[in-house]
């Protein structure tokens, strides 16, 4: 199964040194039940798309939670064990936990198929969103309308061999 890890550029950079992206439970997106009904889609690259910009969401909940990292929403794309993932049962439905999975054991970074990270000229309405989100998430317009624009930057792609040159 290929799941969507959200992380943040420090995040990432822990990751390379240590090897793995985490000994688990990780937080990570996948093409869900749940996540098929709500985008009412066959297409898999569709759906895969719609994981991945859930994680990049949760990148951006990360950074709003760290002041200090570098205002960039990263994703690591891992391919993983169908049985080493799980759904959270009392979430399934919850519109903010769409695609949500836990990687139950550790996740090395070698399972990596891809990162995804924002360029820099997306720096400045990554900021601004993550400073909005807590508001958006209250139901404020305004600002829910400035965190959709750091959904307008698509994220690049890189290989994992390039992962030094990020860090």
């Amino acid at each position: 199964m290929r799941v969507y890890v959200p992380l943040t550029l420090s995040g990432l950079a822990e990751a390379h040194r240590a090897g793995e992206l985490g000994t688990g439970p990780l937080v990570a997106y996948a093409v869900t039940p749940a996540l098929r009904e709500w985008y009412l889609s066959d297409d898999v690259e569709e759906l895969e798309y719609a994981a991945l910009n859930r994680a990049a969401l949760a990148s951006l909940r990360l950074l709003a939670a760290d002041p200090g990292a570098a205002r960039r929403r990263v994703v690591v794309a891992a391919d993983v064990p169908d049985g080493a993932v799980a759904a959270g049962p009392d979430r399934g439905l919850d519109p903010a936990a769409l695609g949500e999975v836990r990687v139950t054991g550790p996740l090395p970074l070698a399972k990596a198929a891809a990162v995804h990270v924002d360029s820099a000229d997306a720096e400045a309405d990554v900021s601004a969103a993550a400073e909005a989100l807590a508001a958006a998430d209250g139901g404020d317009d305004d600002a829910q309308f400035v965190v959709d624009g750091a959904e307008d930057h698509e994220l690049l792609w890189y290989a994992t061999q390039e992962i030094p040159n990020l860090v």
